[in-house]
């Protein structure tokens, strides 16, 4: 006799298994699509985890309507078209916490690539979410967000320079800009919370 709730656990894992099975289909599909924007495949990435299910992008992925059409289209034309906008917006009262992070990046964007607009109000809005920034915008590792930041907003990842989690490092360059210094410890290094804040060099 199976153990109490090992059908639901299998069931769970065939769930897990068919959506990533779906996931990765619909990323190649994305890719194979890409215009020749260096983001093509970063963002093919997080529109085919947020359009089965995954990360923690609101409606549109946190884009106006007409921005996010604009995004699909110019990264992978007709191939876009299969990605819908459902999902609930972001919370209201956190609004003027993603204006403050747009703000931020817009100051720091490489201004090569249309795209940098668009990473700007996904990754400000993914700050929003519960895990890891990587996790939260449908990104399958943290080398990868590096990878996009450094690509796109190159000033600010280069001061990163103790592997900060970006989302922690975020927030901490927003304090620093508006003269708020909230940890209490004099250096990173002696804060009780310093492997919180700071990702191993392998990571």
């Amino acid at each position: 006799m199976p153990a109490p709730g090992a059908d639901a656990l299998v069931t769970g894992r065939r769930l897990a298994l068919a959506i990533g099975a779906r996931r990765h289909a619909l990323f190649r599909r994305l890719a194979m699509a890409g215009k020749g924007d260096p983001n093509d495949i970063a963002v093919a990435g997080m529109c085919a985890t947020w359009a089965t299910g995954g990360g923690a992008l609101p409606q549109w992925m946190g884009l106006p309507p007409a921005m996010f059409r604009k995004m699909l289209r110019h990264h992978f034309g007709a191939a876009g078209k299969e990605i819908g906008g459902g999902r609930i917006g972001a919370s209201p009262d956190r609004y003027n916490e993603i204006a403050d992070l747009r703000d931020l990046l817009l100051k720091h964007r490489a201004q090569r690539v249309p795209s940098e607009r668009w990473l700007v109000e996904m990754i400000a809005t993914g700050c929003m979410g519960p895990d890891h920034l990587w996790s939260d915008l449908g990104l399958m590792s943290r080398p990868e967000l590096s990878r996009l930041m450094g690509l796109n907003f190159p000033c600010l990842a280069d001061q990163n320079v103790h592997n900060m989690r970006w989302k922690r490092f975020l927030y901490k360059k927003l304090c620093e800009s508006e003269g708020w210094y909230i940890c209490r410890a004099p250096t990173c290094q002696e804060c009780s919370e310093y492997t919180v804040c700071y990702a191993p060099h392998d990571a």
